[in-house]
């Protein structure tokens, strides 16, 4: 499984040097198991790419109850070690631990969250939304921390650029608003050349996931890029130029230039999955401001002398501290939550107790 030829057939559809090190250091863990990508996510089962073709799988109960006991799951992207039972059929029985992962947290019986793994092993998310109804830089900045908690680089892809006039201004005030290092460029998946504008980030071997709302044009601008991956597109809404949810599964396709691309539904609802520290370092140029303010335990709001926010628009600002408190609320354990409504109505006690007092 793990000789040369066989790694740089794996190289073509997404192996990173360090995950192929790992099949390297463990011959034992692959004995008779052959190492395959996944391509789709099903309810009962998966598709596996072996550098060469797709085959459909399953996944054996003790790996499922593994990765679930750790609030994980298989995620397209994810590399896996797979063999042959006595019927010929594809089980998946190991999964290589991912390089990184983008989650989100999503409702769970009454008050609580549970995380959602969307893809593994990414090097770049295009976080597309259209320069039609769909723009919407606010729910940009959110996606912009999602994957920037995970570690994964982030390009700013404006598309439908041929059915807004504004499409110049929109893209200068996007690039305004983003962090160094993040780029920003408007394309025409239709009529235009995609693969020219993102080239930079379709090298071979590369992996790209394309997150976005429904009706961005993710699945369009797949089909542009990896030239007939046939993902079904509609038009959007007549009402209210809202997405229709054509893409259901996420799902790899292979591009001509070598690189993978992940397309992904349209998601409906976005909570960050992390640390409230993982999303200072997303906000990086917060924190790098952070120390020139005037006091240690400045909180960006009122305080004279915060370099903050000198340097930093208050939108940007707010959003910040939005986001913050959601991630801060989420890590709340059980017990904690309890003890905040206790606080609360302890609190709630005083003011009663004080508003019955001037009453008389």
């Amino acid at each position: 499984m793990n000789d040369a030829s066989t790694l740089e057939r794996l190289r073509r559809i997404g192996l990173a040097p360090t995950l192929a090190q790992h099949v390297l250091n463990q011959p034992a863990s692959g004995a008779g198991s052959a190492l395959m990508r996944v391509t789709e996510v099903h309810r009962e089962g998966l598709t596996l790419h072996d550098g060469i073709a797709e085959c459909a799988a399953r996944q054996l109960p003790a790996l499922r109850s593994q990765l679930a006991a750790a609030e994980d799951a298989l995620a397209v992207g994810d590399w896996v070690l797979a063999r042959r039972n006595g019927l010929a059929e594809w089980w998946a029985h190991a999964r290589l631990p991912p390089l990184n992962q983008l989650a989100r947290r999503q409702p769970e019986g009454r008050d609580g969250f549970a995380r959602s793994v969307i893809v593994s092993n990414v090097d770049t998310a295009l976080l597309v939304m259209g320069l039609d109804g769909d723009y919407n830089p606010r729910r940009l900045e959110r996606y912009l921390a999602l994957v920037r908690m995970a570690g994964v680089s982030a390009v700013v892809v404006l598309s439908k650029r041929d059915l807004c006039p504004q499409a110049d201004a929109r893209l200068r005030e996007v690039q305004a608003r983003l962090p160094a290092g993040v780029a920003a460029l408007a394309v025409d998946a239709l009529g235009g050349d995609p693969a020219a504008a993102l080239a930079p980030w379709l090298l071979a071997g590369q992996t790209l996931v394309l997150l976005g709302s429904s009706g961005a044009g993710k699945s369009t601008l797949t089909n542009a890029l990896a030239q007939g991956a046939g993902q079904d597109t509609g038009a959007n809404r007549a009402g209210d130029n809202r997405g229709r949810h054509t893409t259901t599964a996420r799902s790899l396709h292979l591009t001509p230039q070598g690189a993978c691309i992940i397309d992904t539904p349209g998601l409906r609802s976005l909570r960050l999955e992390g640390s409230a520290e993982a999303l200072e370092a997303a906000y990086d140029d917060i924190a790098r401001l952070a120390p020139q303010c005037r006091f240690r335990d400045c909180r960006h709001e009122a305080e004279p002398g915060c370099a903050v926010r000198a340097g930093v628009s208050d939108e940007r600002l707010r959003h910040h501290a939005k986001l913050l408190r959601e991630v801060q609320r989420d890590s709340l354990t059980a017990l904690d939550r309890k003890a905040q409504v206790q606080q609360w109505k302890v609190r709630q006690r005083e003011v009663r107790v004080r508003m019955n007092a001037k009453r008389g």
